[in-house]
């Protein structure tokens, strides 16, 4: 390598004048590669490329496939940063009783945890805390308690937790949360406790909206609210603006869609700051302090070992979006209890970006990217938006009294759902690329989740109960020749739980019919021009031979000629859902 001496170590260039280029040379390039593929014509300007290449999120807003200079703007509100240890690795503890939930947590804490979140409810309540905490020393790990709303289930938990650390003789840890609702009665009471015991006192747990299908920019409308909600309730109650702000850490929840994640968690800061700002708050107290959990509703039950894969883009995201602490939900949580395997997996998620990629030696290491910093800017503006729509309403608890924010989600959950069912938003293992002989890890069940909406449930449902009996897959020529269009019917058929029995290579109707084993529905996987030479006597044969319902694979329009009578198609864009729900039927 060439070293760099004088004038040329002023630079900060990562390329020669000769390779500087502009945004028209990469239309140009990137249009020649889209008309190779057919999604430009030779008319088509080069820079339409920017339309057929953005995407639009479910906020309705546009990601550029590019980022450039003229879109930069610095969206960088009060970084916490997490210096040289990185962030705090917080595992969280949920039973399912309390012995089993004090050896995960010693567990956890002897291999690289460094908090716990500990959720109580079935199997754990506020009395189990000292079972539940024996041998953790809890000044030195913080927890973060999570108690049911009702009942004085949280108000409980807290003088619980303060009853501990008196009998103990410990000052809590730094970090330790007693976990009180902004929305839930007893906010003050705890927040109290919080001071006594010289901890944080309230979390605005902007997951309890995700989990239900809430976008990026609804979630961090969601947590403003409830974050004005509780500055409200506090200011009220005698504390000082900064006093309440110094007792709250906010929650959100991080997927495999790692820009959008990054800006979310830079725009939250930022709008926190400018909330805290609003309220005349000191410059320092308008720090957010962020815990953040891997996303529920993505993971799966089926194939659980891409669930691996998705919480590490996700921690990833949330480490790179500056969290404070960062939850590693299990591979395995969505099938019951995670075991010791999938906590190990998890906590070590967090420990090897960490310690081996070093993703934390950088605050803000997305700071400056052009399109990361026009996202952010965006999402920002669009959680405002939010923000001021629940604000009209009257505030948060008026928002949900009156079922606007849960409408303006169902549209969010309407749209997603679409996309999903169409597999413009492919879950791997569900809805692309399903395994139907796999054998699930055992796992004790848990109380039933109503509150996540998995984005993959309704795939799921259709492979809790695997059709009755297979498709027959017509295959139409040689194997090179049925290949693509086999492949696609068969994948789709098994996201749906329908298994198939395929005919294999064939050269003619004969040869179909005698594959053919009196299966109901039966799919045709061919090319155009099988389809067109022999397609409409084989639709006959297989009818006479007792087929009920003949799908083809491929678009109506490769029928040819149109005396092909079949029944429904299946294609790149169709509705899975609903196409499966309909093969079922007929399987039936």
């Amino acid at each position: 390598m060439r070293s760099m001496t004088g004038p040329e170590l002023d630079r900060l260039e990562l390329a020669s004048d000769a390779d500087q280029h502009a945004a028209s040379d990469w239309e140009k390039i990137a249009a020649a590669v889209l008309r190779k593929s057919g999604r430009l014509t030779d008319t088509d300007p080069d820079s339409l490329v920017w339309e057929k290449l953005s995407r639009t999120t479910l906020d309705g807003i546009t990601v550029a496939p590019l980022g450039v200079p003229s879109e930069h703007a610095v969206a960088r509100g009060p970084v916490t940063g997490h210096a040289e240890t990185g962030w705090d690795i917080r595992p969280q503890l949920a039973g399912p009783d309390p012995k089993s939930a004090n050896q995960a947590a010693l567990a956890d804490l002897e291999n690289g945890a460094t908090s716990l979140w500990l959720t109580l409810g079935e199997g754990l309540g506020p009395a189990d805390l000292e079972a539940v905490l024996e041998g953790v020393y809890v000044d030195l790990a913080p927890v973060v308690l999570d108690a049911p709303t009702g009942s004085g289930g949280r108000v409980a938990a807290a003088e619980a937790y303060v009853a501990l650390l008196r009998d103990r003789e410990v000052a809590p840890a730094e970090g330790t949360n007693l976990g009180a609702d902004p929305l839930a009665d007893g906010l003050v009471e705890i927040v109290g406790l919080a001071r006594e015991a010289g901890c944080l006192g309230a979390v605005v747990d902007a997951t309890a909206v995700h989990d239900q299908g809430a976008s990026d920019a609804q979630e961090l409308g969601y947590s403003l609210a409830v974050g004005a909600a509780y500055l409200r309730a506090l200011v009220d109650s005698g504390l000082s603006v900064d006093e309440a702000l110094g007792l709250v850490e906010f929650r959100y929840a991080a997927t495999a869609e790692q820009f959008p994640t990054i800006a979310k968690l830079r725009a939250a800061r930022q709008l926190w700051a400018r909330v805290a700002q609003l309220s005349s708050a000191s410059e320092d107290a308008r720090v957010q302090r962020q815990h953040v959990v891997t996303s529920r509703p993505m993971m799966s039950k089926y194939d659980p070992w891409v669930n691996m894969l998705r919480v590490t883009v996700a921690a990833f995201a949330a480490g790179v979006g500056g969290a404070d602490a960062v939850t590693v939900l299990p591979f395995d949580s969505a099938l019951g209890v995670p075991d010791a395997f999938g906590r190990r997996i998890a906590r070590n998620t967090s420990s090897l970006l960490i310690a081996e990629s070093h993703v934390a030696k950088v605050a803000d290491p997305a700071g400056g990217s052009y399109a990361v910093e026009r996202l952010t800017d965006d999402l920002a503006r669009a959680g405002w938006a939010e923000f001021g729509r629940i604000e009209a309403a009257g505030g948060i608890v008026a928002a949900l009294a009156d079922g606007s924010l849960a409408a303006r989600i169902s549209e969010v959950v309407s749209r997603r759902d679409t996309e999903i069912a169409r597999r413009k938003r492919p879950l791997t293992g569900v809805s692309e690329f399903p395994n139907l002989g796999e054998a699930l890890p055992a796992r004790a069940a848990t109380p039933a989740a109503d509150a996540v909406r998995r984005y993959g449930a309704p795939f799921e449902a259709l492979r809790d109960e695997p059709a009755a009996a297979p498709v027959f897959l017509a295959t139409m020529g040689t194997v090179a020749a049925h290949t693509a269009r086999a492949t696609f019917a068969s994948n789709l058929f098994a996201a749906g739980g329908i298994a198939v029995d395929a005919a294999g290579a064939t050269a003619d109707v004969a040869a179909v019919i005698a594959a053919y084993s009196g299966q109901a529905v039966v799919c045709l996987a061919g090319t155009d021009a099988a389809y067109a030479e022999w397609g409409s006597d084989l639709v006959a044969a297989l009818r006479d031979a007792g087929a009920r319902h003949i799908i083809l694979a491929g678009l109506p329009s490769s029928l040819g000629r149109g005396e092909i009578a079949v029944d429904d198609s299946c294609a790149v864009g169709v509705d899975a859902l609903a196409f499966l729900t309909r093969t079922r039927e007929h399987l039936s």
